[in-house]
């Protein structure tokens, strides 16, 4: 089975703003065919890709490499930091300013996980938007589809 896949990547360094990171996401998710009818699932990546580089920022202290991979089922959403230390689940204090953003990228994503690595972590949230391929029948085997 052929697997077309495209993808983005770009490291954000703590010197510049998150805000980079979401304006960079959006320009390049302006390509993919599905973007334009899902303005609800852009923004949920863009404000995913927003709280996993202020993780990599403010928690690990490091840069974020950031890597978007569209392979016409999902959009994967992938941050490297440099901190091995997984992402706590955190009970913030409802008066917190701070502290919800893993509990954001889970309710947002369709799956997601983390990756330790020898140097840091990575943490990949997947986005299924509903009209990714809507001429592919998904009930056809992959191998005899026409094309």
């Amino acid at each position: 089975m052929a697997v077309k896949a495209m993808g983005w990547a770009h490291s954000f360094p703590m010197s510049k703003n998150v805000r980079a990171g979401r304006d960079w996401t959006r320009e390049h998710l302006k390509s993919l065919p599905w973007a334009a009818a899902e303005p609800q699932t852009v923004d949920a990546i863009v404000l995913a890709v927003s709280e996993l580089i202020t993780n990599a920022h403010i928690h690990a202290h490091s840069d974020a490499h950031l890597v978007l991979t569209w392979d016409g089922d999902c959009l994967h959403v992938s941050v490297h930091d440099e901190d091995p230390a997984l992402p706590l689940h955190r009970e913030p204090d409802p008066a917190a300013v701070s502290g919800r953003g893993m509990a954001i990228v889970k309710t947002l994503a369709d799956e997601w996980g983390v990756r330790c690595q020898r140097q840091g972590k990575t943490v990949t949230a997947c986005f299924r938007p509903a009209e990714a391929d809507p001429g592919v029948d998904p009930d056809v085997d992959p191998d005899r589809r026409p094309g």
